[in-house]
């Protein structure tokens, strides 16, 4: 099994890797971002070495994984972001 939090992962390779996920192609993906397809590519492979990678369906799960993995970081943090939210839907839970 691979630990996610022993990949090293810039923030170009978790863009990469969004699209990538949504289902957008190296060409897409190179649109977007305004970076050569090749480059894409290289962001990818790269990504697949740290993680000891070599086969395609291992690298799709791996993608999928750590765009999960960011998602939950990023709503965990937009939680912690809001106090105030989570106070104002308490006292709506008492109004019952």
């Amino acid at each position: 099994m691979i630990n996610l939090e022993q990949i090293k992962i810039t923030r170009r390779d978790q863009q990469v890797l969004k699209l990538l996920v949504q289902g957008c192609s190296n060409k897409d993906i190179a649109a977007e971002l305004k970076i050569s397809p090749r480059t894409v590519k290289q962001h990818l492979r790269t990504l697949f070495l740290r993680a000891g990678i070599k086969h395609g369906r291992k690298r799709v799960i791996l993608a999928t994984a750590i765009f999960e993995k960011e998602q939950m970081n990023y709503v965990a943090t937009r939680a912690v972001d809001l106090p105030g939210e989570q106070s104002r839907n308490a006292g709506l839970a008492g109004a019952d």
